[in-house]
């Protein structure tokens, strides 16, 4: 599977970039992963890019109105994607304006990281972990613990 990770403005902290790259170093072992990073601006033109780096792949907007799982159903969601043959999916981390309601409407998954509102540096590390922890839930491999 491949997965393009958007965020909507540059990671501002130094430990978010070494955070990321952790997980990212201990997942090129199960897939791929792109960051693709969008200018902060006006909501209409950052979600037009955002429908461009999405393309045809299967857009997942991060929104904490979306549908909360536990790392488990999350493993499992990724596992049926992978089983179904599909190829790529876009993770969408929003920028100080989340999400339009209209952008939230064409989504076709949303998921919540929490039902607080994180800062987008901070959603994107949880969101790093969370892939890892599911593929090694996927693999059996001793990391997650329930």
């Amino acid at each position: 599977m491949q997965w393009r990770i958007i965020t909507v403005g540059k990671p501002g902290h130094p430990w978010v970039k070494e955070a990321v790259e952790l997980y990212a170093k201990r997942l090129q072992h199960y897939s791929q992963f792109e960051h693709v990073i969008i200018k902060e601006g006006p909501l209409d033109r950052v979600e037009k890019q955002i429908e461009a780096a999405c393309g045809q792949d299967l857009c997942v907007l991060l929104d904490e109105r979306g549908k909360q799982l536990r790392s488990t159903e999350m493993a499992r969601w990724i596992e049926n994607e992978e089983i179904s043959g599909r190829k790529k999916i876009c993770l969408v981390i929003g920028g100080a304006d989340g999400h339009s309601p209209e952008l939230r409407a064409k989504a076709k998954v949303t998921w919540s990281l929490s039902t607080l509102t994180l800062q987008h540096d901070i959603a994107w590390v949880v969101l790093m972990e969370q892939i890892y922890r599911a593929y090694t839930i996927i693999r059996r491999e001793p990391y997650h613990r329930e």
